[in-house]
Protein backbone atom coordinates (compact mmCIF):
# COMPACT_ATOMS: atom_id res chain seq x y z
CA UNK A 1 0.00 0.00 0.00
CA UNK A 2 2.41 2.37 -0.85
CA UNK A 3 4.65 3.95 1.71
CA UNK A 4 2.28 4.26 4.15
CA UNK A 5 4.27 3.46 7.91
CA UNK A 6 3.61 0.68 9.70
CA UNK A 7 4.67 1.71 13.44
CA UNK A 8 1.62 2.24 14.56
CA UNK A 9 1.29 5.88 14.47
CA UNK A 10 -2.72 5.79 15.61
CA UNK A 11 -1.98 3.92 18.98
CA UNK A 12 -5.08 3.52 21.25
CA UNK A 13 -5.53 7.15 22.84
CA UNK A 14 -4.98 9.08 19.68
CA UNK A 15 -7.58 6.38 18.21
CA UNK A 16 -9.75 7.82 20.92
CA UNK A 17 -8.83 11.50 20.95
CA UNK A 18 -9.77 11.18 16.92
CA UNK A 19 -13.51 9.69 17.49
CA UNK A 20 -13.85 11.85 20.66
CA UNK A 21 -13.39 15.07 18.06
CA UNK A 22 -14.49 12.94 15.20
CA UNK A 23 -17.28 10.05 16.05
CA UNK A 24 -17.01 6.92 16.90
CA UNK A 25 -15.20 4.95 13.68
CA UNK A 26 -14.01 8.04 12.25
CA UNK A 27 -10.64 9.55 12.14
CA UNK A 28 -10.74 12.50 9.91
CA UNK A 29 -13.33 14.84 10.04
CA UNK A 30 -16.38 15.84 8.68
CA UNK A 31 -18.52 12.62 9.95
CA UNK A 32 -20.89 10.41 7.15
CA UNK A 33 -21.90 13.81 5.88
CA UNK A 34 -18.22 14.28 4.48
CA UNK A 35 -18.16 10.89 3.38
CA UNK A 36 -21.61 11.36 1.29
CA UNK A 37 -19.84 14.15 -0.55
CA UNK A 38 -16.55 12.58 -0.89
CA UNK A 39 -18.46 9.71 -2.98
CA UNK A 40 -21.05 12.49 -4.39
CA UNK A 41 -22.48 11.11 -7.36
CA UNK A 42 -20.51 7.81 -7.78
CA UNK A 43 -23.25 5.10 -6.89
CA UNK A 44 -21.95 2.38 -4.29
CA UNK A 45 -25.19 0.21 -4.91
CA UNK A 46 -24.03 -3.35 -5.54
CA UNK A 47 -20.34 -2.39 -5.89
CA UNK A 48 -17.24 -4.21 -4.53
CA UNK A 49 -15.22 -1.48 -2.92
CA UNK A 50 -11.71 -1.52 -1.47
CA UNK A 51 -11.27 0.92 1.44
CA UNK A 52 -7.42 1.92 1.46
CA UNK A 53 -6.31 3.16 5.17
CA UNK A 54 -9.80 1.75 6.77
CA UNK A 55 -8.68 2.95 10.06
CA UNK A 56 -11.08 2.25 12.95
CA UNK A 57 -13.53 1.07 10.34
CA UNK A 58 -16.63 2.92 10.99
CA UNK A 59 -16.59 4.63 7.56
CA UNK A 60 -15.94 0.96 6.18
CA UNK A 61 -18.96 -0.34 7.53
CA UNK A 62 -21.34 2.80 6.68
CA UNK A 63 -19.90 2.08 2.94
CA UNK A 64 -22.01 -1.29 3.39
CA UNK A 65 -25.03 0.15 5.30
CA UNK A 66 -25.45 3.60 4.32
CA UNK A 67 -23.91 3.51 0.77
CA UNK A 68 -25.23 -0.23 -0.24
CA UNK A 69 -22.24 -1.49 -1.41
CA UNK A 70 -21.60 -4.89 -1.31
CA UNK A 71 -18.73 -6.01 -0.24
CA UNK A 72 -15.87 -3.76 0.86
CA UNK A 73 -12.40 -4.32 1.96
CA UNK A 74 -10.69 -2.84 4.42
CA UNK A 75 -6.42 -2.23 4.33
CA UNK A 76 -4.52 -0.41 6.77
CA UNK A 77 -1.47 -1.03 7.82
CA UNK A 78 -1.99 0.10 11.42
CA UNK A 79 -2.37 -2.81 13.66
CA UNK A 80 -4.46 -0.63 16.49
CA UNK A 81 -7.00 0.52 13.96
CA UNK A 82 -7.17 -3.18 12.31
CA UNK A 83 -8.25 -4.20 15.68
CA UNK A 84 -10.86 -1.70 16.52
CA UNK A 85 -12.51 -1.94 12.71
CA UNK A 86 -12.99 -6.06 13.20
CA UNK A 87 -14.79 -5.32 16.64
CA UNK A 88 -16.43 -2.81 15.06
CA UNK A 89 -17.47 -4.87 11.91
CA UNK A 90 -18.50 -7.88 14.14
CA UNK A 91 -20.90 -5.88 16.51
CA UNK A 92 -22.44 -4.64 13.83
CA UNK A 93 -23.05 -7.72 12.38
CA UNK A 94 -21.28 -7.12 8.41
CA UNK A 95 -18.67 -9.80 9.04
CA UNK A 96 -20.12 -11.05 5.59
CA UNK A 97 -20.00 -8.20 3.75
CA UNK A 98 -16.92 -7.12 5.36
CA UNK A 99 -13.20 -7.79 5.41
CA UNK A 100 -10.19 -6.36 7.19
CA UNK A 101 -6.84 -6.50 6.43
CA UNK A 102 -3.68 -5.31 7.86
CA UNK A 103 -1.05 -5.17 5.00
CA UNK A 104 2.76 -4.25 4.47
CA UNK A 105 3.26 -1.14 2.71
CA UNK A 106 3.96 -1.75 -0.65
CA UNK A 107 1.21 -2.54 -3.68
CA UNK A 108 -2.67 -3.16 -3.38
CA UNK A 109 -2.95 -6.85 -2.39
CA UNK A 110 -5.61 -7.43 -4.84
CA UNK A 111 -6.07 -9.33 -8.18
CA UNK A 112 -6.00 -7.12 -10.96
CA UNK A 113 -9.61 -5.77 -12.45
CA UNK A 114 -11.55 -7.00 -9.70
CA UNK A 115 -12.28 -3.75 -7.73
CA UNK A 116 -15.82 -1.44 -8.60
CA UNK A 117 -14.39 1.68 -6.81
CA UNK A 118 -11.52 2.56 -4.71
CA UNK A 119 -12.16 5.00 -1.84
CA UNK A 120 -10.16 6.44 0.79
CA UNK A 121 -11.08 9.07 3.53
CA UNK A 122 -8.15 11.24 4.63
CA UNK A 123 -5.45 8.49 4.32
CA UNK A 124 -3.43 8.51 1.33
CA UNK A 125 -1.60 12.13 2.78
CA UNK A 126 0.47 8.87 4.63
CA UNK A 127 1.59 7.39 0.85
CA UNK A 128 3.95 9.58 -0.41
CA UNK A 129 4.61 8.00 -3.92
CA UNK A 130 1.24 9.24 -5.22
CA UNK A 131 2.46 7.92 -8.89
CA UNK A 132 2.75 4.35 -7.66
CA UNK A 133 -0.29 4.29 -5.98
CA UNK A 134 -2.38 5.99 -8.80
CA UNK A 135 -0.72 3.26 -11.21
CA UNK A 136 -1.81 0.45 -8.65
CA UNK A 137 -5.77 1.53 -8.08
CA UNK A 138 -5.67 1.60 -12.03
CA UNK A 139 -4.14 -2.07 -11.93
CA UNK A 140 -7.35 -3.43 -9.41
CA UNK A 141 -10.39 -1.40 -10.90
CA UNK A 142 -12.50 -2.74 -13.75
CA UNK A 143 -12.76 -1.06 -16.88
CA UNK A 144 -15.44 1.66 -15.80
CA UNK A 145 -14.37 2.15 -12.20
CA UNK A 146 -13.95 4.72 -10.18
CA UNK A 147 -11.28 6.20 -7.78
CA UNK A 148 -12.93 7.94 -4.86
CA UNK A 149 -10.88 10.08 -1.95
CA UNK A 150 -10.19 12.82 -0.30
CA UNK A 151 -6.99 13.48 0.93
CA UNK A 152 -5.26 16.36 2.54
CA UNK A 153 -3.25 18.62 0.19
CA UNK A 154 -0.35 21.12 0.03
CA UNK A 155 -1.15 23.93 -2.41
CA UNK A 156 1.92 23.72 -4.45
CA UNK A 157 4.82 21.49 -5.50
CA UNK A 158 8.21 22.31 -3.75
CA UNK A 159 9.12 22.49 -0.34
CA UNK A 160 6.62 23.40 2.07
CA UNK A 161 6.73 26.66 4.00
CA UNK A 162 7.55 27.81 7.60
CA UNK A 163 4.50 27.56 8.75
CA UNK A 164 3.50 24.07 6.68
CA UNK A 165 6.40 22.13 7.60
CA UNK A 166 5.85 23.47 11.28
CA UNK A 167 2.14 22.34 11.24
CA UNK A 168 3.49 19.15 9.32
CA UNK A 169 6.36 18.27 12.05
CA UNK A 170 3.09 18.86 15.01
CA UNK A 171 1.21 16.41 13.41
CA UNK A 172 4.32 13.56 13.39
CA UNK A 173 2.40 11.49 11.37
CA UNK A 174 4.52 11.11 8.06
CA UNK A 175 2.48 13.00 6.26
CA UNK A 176 3.44 12.94 2.48
CA UNK A 177 1.64 15.71 0.98
CA UNK A 178 1.09 16.46 -2.59
CA UNK A 179 -0.04 19.41 -4.85
CA UNK A 180 -3.38 19.15 -6.70
CA UNK A 181 -1.49 19.57 -9.75
CA UNK A 182 0.56 16.43 -8.76
CA UNK A 183 -2.23 14.49 -8.27
CA UNK A 184 -3.48 15.49 -11.70
CA UNK A 185 -0.45 14.92 -13.15
CA UNK A 186 -0.29 10.81 -11.57
CA UNK A 187 -3.94 9.80 -12.54
CA UNK A 188 -3.63 11.35 -15.96
CA UNK A 189 -0.30 9.42 -16.17
CA UNK A 190 -2.16 5.84 -15.06
CA UNK A 191 -4.44 6.30 -17.85
CA UNK A 192 -7.81 7.75 -15.68
CA UNK A 193 -9.89 10.14 -17.11
CA UNK A 194 -13.17 12.11 -15.75
CA UNK A 195 -10.51 13.47 -13.04
CA UNK A 196 -12.27 15.89 -11.08
CA UNK A 197 -10.60 17.49 -7.75
CA UNK A 198 -12.02 20.12 -5.73
CA UNK A 199 -10.92 22.05 -2.93
CA UNK A 200 -12.67 21.55 0.66
CA UNK A 201 -10.21 24.70 2.30
CA UNK A 202 -12.78 26.82 2.56
CA UNK A 203 -14.95 24.09 4.06
CA UNK A 204 -12.35 22.70 7.20
CA UNK A 205 -10.93 26.09 7.66
CA UNK A 206 -14.22 27.15 9.03
CA UNK A 207 -14.23 23.28 10.58
CA UNK A 208 -10.99 23.60 12.25
CA UNK A 209 -11.68 26.49 13.96
CA UNK A 210 -14.64 25.36 15.78
CA UNK A 211 -12.40 21.81 16.92
CA UNK A 212 -9.39 24.32 18.12
CA UNK A 213 -12.67 26.08 20.23
CA UNK A 214 -13.88 22.75 21.39
CA UNK A 215 -10.39 22.02 22.61
CA UNK A 216 -9.63 25.27 24.76
CA UNK A 217 -13.05 26.02 25.32
CA UNK A 218 -15.90 24.11 28.16
CA UNK A 219 -15.35 20.96 26.37
CA UNK A 220 -11.51 20.92 27.39
CA UNK A 221 -12.79 19.32 30.58
CA UNK A 222 -14.27 16.79 29.24
CA UNK A 223 -11.63 15.77 26.66
CA UNK A 224 -8.69 15.83 29.46
CA UNK A 225 -11.31 13.06 31.37
CA UNK A 226 -11.02 10.76 28.29
CA UNK A 227 -7.92 10.80 27.16
CA UNK A 228 -5.60 12.77 29.62
CA UNK A 229 -4.55 16.31 29.78
CA UNK A 230 -0.97 16.14 28.53
CA UNK A 231 -2.55 14.09 25.06
CA UNK A 232 -4.88 17.42 24.68
CA UNK A 233 -1.82 19.91 25.13
CA UNK A 234 -0.23 18.26 22.41
CA UNK A 235 -3.55 18.20 20.26
CA UNK A 236 -4.27 22.12 20.99
CA UNK A 237 -0.63 22.55 19.64
CA UNK A 238 -1.58 20.46 16.58
CA UNK A 239 -4.55 22.60 15.71
CA UNK A 240 -2.71 26.07 16.48
CA UNK A 241 -0.23 24.95 13.86
CA UNK A 242 -2.86 23.83 11.13
CA UNK A 243 -4.99 26.98 11.73
CA UNK A 244 -2.57 30.07 9.62
CA UNK A 245 -2.00 27.45 6.81
CA UNK A 246 -5.66 27.02 6.47
CA UNK A 247 -5.98 30.28 6.23
CA UNK A 248 -3.34 31.13 3.63
CA UNK A 249 -4.39 28.46 1.20
CA UNK A 250 -1.30 26.14 1.75
CA UNK A 251 -3.44 23.42 3.13
CA UNK A 252 -6.31 22.27 1.14
CA UNK A 253 -7.91 19.47 1.69
CA UNK A 254 -9.37 18.18 -1.57
CA UNK A 255 -11.86 15.80 -2.84
CA UNK A 256 -11.09 13.51 -5.83
CA UNK A 257 -12.83 11.48 -8.50
CA UNK A 258 -10.91 9.75 -11.45
CA UNK A 259 -12.56 6.63 -13.72
CA UNK A 260 -10.58 4.14 -15.29
CA UNK A 261 -11.90 4.19 -18.88
CA UNK A 262 -14.30 0.86 -20.50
Amino acid sequence: MGEEPSDDLYADIHITFLEEMWGAGYLSPGGPDEVTRTIADVDLRGTIVVDIGCGSGGITASLVTDHGATKVIGLDVERPVCDHARSRVERAGLADRIEIHQVDPGPLPIDDESIDVVFSKDSIVHIPDKESLAIDVFRVLRPGGWFVASDWLISHDGDPSPEMASYIAAEALDFGMASPDRYRRALEAAGFADIVLVNRNEWYREVARAELARLTGPERERFEDVVGAEEVASQIGTWTAMIPVLESGEHCPHHIRARRPI
